[in-house]
């Protein structure tokens, strides 16, 4: 158990999550700018068992804090400037295409992940996120070993992904600005 006496609720993130919302480590995603219902339902779905991480640092942490706290660890995160995007890769035009435009039977991903629509809470923003953990995700999604997405929407498209537009979607989208939105 880690002493967080005297600290301000987001400061216990901040210690994977970085201060400023923006981690080193692809293990942990960047949380500066993110939509704030995103994050509170993150935190509930590993504290509740319905998402589980690979080390268990977030199914640990989360008994942790308090839920009274959730909405002004968000609102925090929320606040922060968003990341910079990674100005490496990311040129690939069917990544591109997938991104901005869908493909067949497949939504573009924007079409959820790319909208301010206070309708879509939930779907977070992806911009500049690590490309190691959006592959991650995607993967966990496609081989059922994530399952908090509403509906089951992200596993049946991830199903459809190959590994190869798993690794391309997620360099392209490390390598993209996260427009301005409001949170």
């Amino acid at each position: 158990m880690i002493d967080t006496s005297g600290m301000e609720p987001w400061e216990v993130c901040a210690l994977c999550h970085s201060l400023d919302g923006n981690s080193r480590m692809a293990k942990f995603p960047k949380l500066a700018g993110q939509r704030p219902d995103y994050i509170e339902k993150q935190v509930r779905d590993f504290h509740d068992g319905n998402r589980s991480n690979d080390g268990g640092q977030m199914q640990a942490i989360s008994t942790e804090v308090a839920q009274t706290d959730l909405s002004d660890i968000a609102t925090y995160f929320s606040g922060l400037t968003a990341p910079a995007a990674i100005l490496s890769g990311g040129s690939s035009e069917a990544a591109a295409r997938l991104f901005n435009d869908g493909r067949d039977d497949l939504p573009a991903c924007l079409s959820c992940h790319g909208q301010s629509d206070p309708a879509l809470p939930l779907a977070p923003w992806l911009e500049a996120q690590h490309a190691d953990y959006i592959a991650k995700q995607l993967y966990d999604f496609r081989d059922g070993k994530r399952t908090n997405d509403p509906d089951g929407l992200m596993q049946s498209i991830a199903r459809q992904l190959t590994d190869e537009d798993i690794q391309d979607l997620a360099v392209f989208i490390a390598a993209q600005e996260r427009p301005e939105r409001t949170p």
